[in-house]
């Protein structure tokens, strides 16, 4: 049966304790009372250090068979020296992740400045990676998505090598000005690129930026709701990252695009139910 994998950029933030996650949690609890709300994050730290192998391990033990790490490769390998002479670093890399398993999808997200001039380089590095390991790319330069060449280009090295092409969609986020400090800050530093909705693997992959205002959030994301109902129609399992400016609801936003989604396919397994917050009181 497919399954629908929702989560959020991170599994703590700053205005969850209290609302998703216990008020005083061990770091070393926090992963495992995220996964009683999601059942998917992204593994943005990795960008910027890998972590130690026990460190992730620790991760597999909080999560469930199920759950699913989309990890981002570092940025050395990927921004910073574009591919080259990063054999090391990714020795390194996929040694510390592998407790995780077949839960992690190797995620390849690259600065605006690789172009379709770069696709070969990429497609020489995913060709390396190891077989078997789910793998998934994220590009940011507008010829990929406006010329039709650049696009097909593009598409034939991710299918060569079983990779999927992951869409981060803010054009919800950009229809109107922000109006709060959280929504400026993602303006000035989020990419503009048309919405993609085409999936090459069974497993595709989708970053869906809304606003602060959980109506427009809601409202923004109903073309994906239909989109992924057609995926898990298709056998494919997607999986779904909700984001805002502020990600102050992200854990409850992701579990509601769930519930609209299982509204379109009534037999998708719904979510587990989170655990309480804290003590169950008379009033």
């Amino acid at each position: 049966m497919a399954r629908l994998h929702v989560g959020c950029a991170m599994w703590t933030h700053k205005a969850w304790p209290g609302r998703f996650l216990p008020r005083s949690l061990p770091a070393g609890e926090r992963l495992r009372a995220y996964a009683g709300w999601c059942n998917a994050v992204e593994g943005n730290t990795t960008f910027y250090a890998t972590p130690a192998r026990n460190t992730v391990a620790t991760w597999a033990q909080q999560t469930g068979p199920s759950f699913r790490f989309v990890v981002k490769l570092p940025k050395l390998v990927t921004h910073e020296r574009r591919f080259a002479g990063v054999e090391t670093q990714m020795r390194a890399f996929l040694d510390a992740i592998e407790p995780l398993g077949e839960r992690a999808v190797l995620w390849t997200q690259l600065p605006g400045s690789f172009g379709p001039s770069d696709v070969d380089a990429l497609s020489r590095f995913l060709r390396r990676l190891p077989a078997g390991r789910r793998r998934a790319v994220e590009v940011r330069h507008p010829g990929f998505f406006t010329d039709p060449g650049s696009t097909s280009l593009l598409e034939s090295a991710l299918a060569d090598t079983e990779t999927e092409w992951v869409p981060f969609d803010t054009t919800v986020f950009f229809q109107s000005p922000p109006t709060s400090e959280a929504e400026q800050d993602a303006w000035a530093k989020k990419p503009r690129l048309p919405r993609r909705t085409r999936a090459l693997t069974d497993q595709p992959i989708v970053r869906y930026l809304g606003r602060d205002s959980v109506e427009e959030t809601v409202e923004g994301w109903q073309p994906w709701t239909t989109v992924v109902a057609g995926w898990l129609r298709e056998g494919r399992s997607p999986t779904v990252f909700l984001h805002t400016p502020d990600n102050n609801d992200a854990p409850a936003l992701a579990r509601r695009f769930h519930d609209d989604v299982r509204t379109l396919v009534p037999g998708l397994d719904a979510l587990p139910e989170p655990e309480p917050i804290g003590p169950a009181t008379l009033f």
